[in-house]
C-alpha cells in the first residue's frame, strides 16, 4: 500500500477531477488525504480519503471569487487575469504551503499528487529532493508546459509553425513576462524567498512543466505539438465518467425522433446569466429542424422562462454517458471536462469561452478542427446560429472530433497514472 497527498485549490472543477484520482486510488488500496477547503470535507470523504483543511488564508472561494473580492467585478482580458493569478492563487500560496509541510512531517507520502494552480505545491517542488516527497503534477486543464513551439499559456493564441511562429512566440512571451504580467511574477518571486529563501525558477504559469511528473488528462491529438515537451510529461487520455444514475427526463424518449440533437451547457458555475450562451443558441436555433437540450447546471429550470420555443428541452442535469452518444453538436462554454467528453463520444463542438482556461481549451478545439471557437464569452444568437449549421452541415468537423475520439478510445487514464506513481516511487527508493 502506498500512501498519498493530493492538494486541490477550493474550487468545483479542480475538486471533482481530483476526487476521481482519489477515489481510484482508493479502490486499488492506498492511503489517500486531499488537502481543500472544509466547503468539500463530505465529497473527500464520500471518495473513501481522509480530509484536511486549508487553513483561513489559503482557503479562497474560487466558485464564486467576485463576492469575496468585489473589486474583481468587471474586470476583463489580462486585468482579469493579473487580479486572478495575484488574489486567488499566489497569495493564498504560503498558507497552502505551511499547511503541505504539517502533514508531511505528521504523515510521510510516497507523492504529493496536485493541480497546476495550486501554487503551494510550486514551492515544495523547489526543495531538494531529499526534503520532500515527488510532486505529481495532474493536468486537469489544457498543457501549460513551456516551449518554444507554443505562444505563452492563457493568451489564447494557436502555433504557427517554422522559425517564425518561434520568433513570434518568443517576443509574445517576453511581452507576457515581462510586461502582462510582470508584476504578478514579482509578487510570486518575493513569495518564494520570503517562503522558502529562493524565487520560483521560471514564469509563474509555467511551474507545472517543472514537476518531478506531469500527467495530463488528454490525448496528444488534441495539444499544441512541442518538439521540446518535458519527457516528465504523460499524456493519459481524460478521466473515466462512471455510469450516471441520474433520473431521466420525462422527454427523452425523443432524443431518438430523427432530428439533430444540438445540447447547449454553461456548465455547473459559470451559469448565473444564461443570456451568455443558453439564451443566444435557443434564440438561434427556434426555428431550425434540430432538438435542443438544455443542462442548466443545477439551476432550476424554470430558470429559463416558461415560453420556450417548441423545439428545446430543459433538464437540471443530463447524464452525459447516455447523452453524448446521440448528441450531434455540442454547444458549451470550453470547460474541460466537458470538451473532452464530448470529444471521447466523437461529437464536435461550438465553443465560446474567453475566460480562465477556457480561452486555451478554445482555441485547441479551433485548432483541432473539432469545432468552431467565437473567440467570445458573449456571443450573438447570430453567430451561434451561424456556428451550429457550419458543424452540421461539414462532416470535417465530426470526423475530426472522432479521430481524437479514437484515440481517448484506446487510452488508459488510470493505468497511466498507476505507472507514473509506480516509476516515481521506484525512483524514490533508488535515491
Amino acid at each position: 500500500m502506498s500512501s498519498y497527498l493530493i492538494t486541490c485549490t477550493p474550487a468545483h472543477g479542480h475538486v471533482v477531477p481530483l476526487l476521481q484520482v482519489a477515489s481510484h486510488l482508493v479502490a486499488r488500496g492506498d492511503s489517500v488525504a486531499v488537502l481543500t477547503s472544509p466547503r468539500y470535507a463530505e465529497r473527500v470523504r464520500a471518495a473513501g480519503a481522509r480530509f484536511i483543511a486549508l487553513p483561513d488564508d489559503a482557503d479562497v472561494d474560487l466558485d464564486d471569487p467576485t463576492a469575496s473580492f468585489p473589486e474583481r467585478a468587471g474586470l476583463t482580458g489580462a486585468a482579469a487575469l493579473r487580479f486572478d493569478m495575484s488574489t486567488l492563487f499566489i497569495r493564498p500560496a504560503a498558507g497552502q504551503f505551511e499547511a503541505i509541510r504539517a502533514e508531511l512531517a505528521a504523515t510521510p507520502v510516497d507523492a504529493v499528487l496536485t493541480e497546476p494552480l495550486f501554487i503551494g505545491a510550486a514551492l515544495l517542488q523547489l526543495l531538494p529532493r531529499a526534503e520532500r516527497p515527488p510532486v505529481v503534477v495532474l493536468g486537469i486543464f489544457p498543457l501549460g508546459a513551456r516551449s518554444r513551439d507554443v505562444a505563452p499559456f492563457g493568451l489564447g493564441i494557436t502555433p504557427m509553425p517554422g522559425p517564425l511562429g518561434r520568433v513570434r512566440n518568443a517576443v509574445l512571451r517576453t511581452v507576457a513576462e515581462k510586461a502582462i504580467f510582470g508584476g504578478v511574477q514579482r509578487e510570486a518571486d518575493e513569495m518564494a524567498r520570503r517562503v522558502i529563501g529562493r524565487d520560483l525558477g521560471g514564469f509563474v504559469l509555467d511551474w507545472a512543466g517543472r514537476a518531478d511528473a506531469y500527467v495530463q488528462f488528454t490525448v496528444p491529438e488534441f495539444e499544441y505539438p512541442r518538439s521540446d515537451l518535458p519527457d516528465t510529461v504523460r499524456f493519459a487520455g481524460p478521466l473515466p465518467v462512471s455510469a450516471s444514475a441520474q433520473e431521466l427526463p420525462a422527454w427523452w424518449a425523443e432524443l431518438d425522433g430523427g432530428r439533430p440533437i444540438v445540447h447547449v451547457t454553461q456548465g455547473t458555475v459559470a451559469n448565473a446569466d444564461f443570456s451568455q450562451l443558453v439564451e443566444p443558441t435557443i434564440t438561434a436555433l427556434a426555428d431550425a429542424d434540430v432538438l435542443v437540450v438544455v443542462s442548466t447546471g443545477g439551476r432550476p429550470v424554470d430558470a429559463l422562462g416558461t415560453d420556450l420555443p417548441r423545439n428545446v428541452r430543459v433538464a437540471e442535469y443530463l447524464p452525459y454517458d447516455r447523452l453524448l452518444p446521440r448528441v450531434d453538436v455540442l454547444v458549451t462554454n470550453g470547460g474541460y471536462g466537458g470538451v473532452q467528453q464530448a470529444l471521447a463520444h466523437g461529437v464536435p463542438l461550438v465553443v465560446a469561452g474567453q475566460t480562465e482556461d477556457k480561452v486555451e481549451v478554445s482555441a485547441r478545439v479551433g485548432w483541432s478542427g473539432a469545432g468552431v471557437n467565437l473567440r467570445t464569452s458573449t456571443p450573438t444568437a447570430a453567430q451561434v446560429g451561424g456556428a451550429v449549421r457550419r458543424v452540421l452541415a461539414d462532416v470535417a468537423y465530426r470526423r475530426n472530433a472522432e479521430r481524437i475520439g479514437a484515440a481517448m478510445s484506446a487510452s488508459d487514464a488510470w493505468r497511466t497514472i498507476d505507472r507514473v506513481l509506480d516509476d516515481e516511487r521506484r525512483a524514490r527508493v533508488r535515491t
